[in-house]
């Protein structure tokens, strides 16, 4: 029996390529392959796009007779005066109770048991104050235009 051992080739043996040689055609063929993968998923998009714009416009067609109506029941007096109303009485009785509290700490005789107010307290009650005089804001609002379009209130 003859042992033949495993040869390895040596340097001068091998006539492949440099590694860096070899790994530039395949990431080539790996970056051309993603961008035709993204241009055709792109393309695929935009089709697909165009069926829903057409979707959309249809629907956007059907719904905007729609939504006037309901616009429309909506802005019925019915339901337009209870919530201004509601909205008045909240905005009101915030700023009520805001004066109130702050009318009271300024009070002399309470100053000597009041603690400093958090900054978080001061900031909420900002809030608050701002929040109600917004309300109050939009309501004068929308019964001028109200008024202006209708000509009553």
């Amino acid at each position: 029996m003859s042992s033949v051992s495993p040869q390895r080739p040596s340097a001068s043996d091998t006539v492949a390529s440099p590694p860096q040689q070899r790994v530039r055609p395949r990431l080539w063929v790996s970056l051309s392959s993603l961008v035709f993968a993204f241009l055709q998923s792109v393309c695929t998009f935009l089709m697909a796009m165009a069926g829903l714009r057409l979707i959309i416009g249809v629907g956007s067609l059907v719904l905007s007779s729609e939504v006037a109506v309901f616009l429309d029941g909506l802005h019925a007096s019915w339901l337009r005066i209870p919530m201004i109303s509601l909205a008045f009485v909240g905005a009101a009785l915030n700023l009520i109770a805001i004066l109130q509290i702050r009318r009271l700490r300024a009070h002399p005789s309470s100053r000597w048991r009041q603690a400093p107010v958090a900054a978080g307290k001061l900031r909420m009650e900002r809030w608050q104050l701002t929040l109600s005089i917004i309300t109050f804001a939009l309501i004068a609002l929308e019964e001028g235009f109200h008024f202006r379009l209708f000509h009553h209130f």
